[in-house]
């Protein structure tokens, strides 16, 4: 039988900094975007991500596109 991965979900997480080591230097946590479509154009999602950045005070760092998958067994 074939096993068949069907996309269940899809969200868009940004890295934001959340204050400081004991070093100084920058630690980040992740503010998650739940519910984006599951044919999302990568484009679209980084544009939204930037989006986002513009309103927030703190400075970001990264962007991701996180998926969970079903696998099937069909």
């Amino acid at each position: 039988m074939a096993v068949t991965k069907v996309a269940d979900t899809k969200s868009l997480s940004i890295e934001v900094q959340s204050g400081t080591d004991t070093s100084g230097n920058a630690t980040y946590s992740k503010k998650s975007f739940a519910n984006l479509r599951t044919d999302v154009v990568v484009q679209n999602a980084y544009d939204v991500a930037e989006a986002i950045k513009s309103v927030l005070a703190e400075p970001t760092r990264a962007y991701f596109v996180n998926s969970a998958s079903e696998l099937v067994n069909a």
